[in-house]
């Protein structure tokens, strides 16, 4: 088994490479109908999706090298695992324009761990990986979710239609955002905050 390595850490978040025997992690957290609720509707994801699908996550770490992917997230001061933290291009699109996504358990919602990680993968995306533009998306009732894309700076670009897999889900009719931030934007901001 290859050895997983840690991708970023912040004030209190360890973020790694899943491990090959990890899919259960993901199983747990998406059968959490809350968790689910802006995705599925609430219905969790089938567990054969992760124990067959476990193996093209850790693929887009090596065609990646290392540099993007979905991360594993754990609680620094307890090693308790929290959910997990995406930054990856299209699969098959620029390696300048990244996604910034999360999952997180119930456990961890309220104490701020998406804005933090969020912030430092952004810190990560243009100061270390040349990308040159960040974008995430999410659905129009998803508040908690947008406050997390303003607090670190990403403004909507456009309203985007439902996804045919997601109609089931509570509000697909309002559809959903597409938020950015562009490399240009963050400096802005962290010269600001200086």
């Amino acid at each position: 088994m290859r050895p997983v390595s840690t991708y970023l850490e912040t004030e209190r978040v360890t973020l790694r490479q899943f491990a090959a025997d990890e899919a259960d992690l993901l199983i747990e957290l998406d059968s959490d109908p809350a968790v689910m609720r802006y995705l599925s509707g609430g219905e969790p994801t089938a567990p054969e999706v992760y124990r067959t699908g476990l193996p093209g996550l850790l693929a887009a770490y090596e065609r990646w090298a290392g540099a993007f992917g979905v991360f594993a997230a754990f609680e620094t001061s307890s090693g308790v695992f929290i959910g997990w933290f995406c930054l990856r291009p299209e699969r098959e699109g620029p390696l300048d324009e990244a996604e910034l996504g999360y999952r997180l358990r119930q456990a961890a919602w309220g104490k701020g761990y998406a804005t933090e990680v969020s912030a430092a993968l952004l810190a990560k995306a243009f100061a270390d990986l040349d990308v040159r533009v960040v974008w995430g998306e999410t659905m129009a009732l998803n508040l908690t979710s947008q406050r997390v894309m303003e607090k670190v700076g990403m403004t909507v670009t456009r309203e985007v239609e439902t996804p045919e897999d997601m109609m089931a889900v509570e509000g697909a009719e309002l559809g959903g955002f597409r938020y950015e931030i562009t490399r240009e934007q963050w400096e802005l901001r962290q010269a600001a905050a200086v």
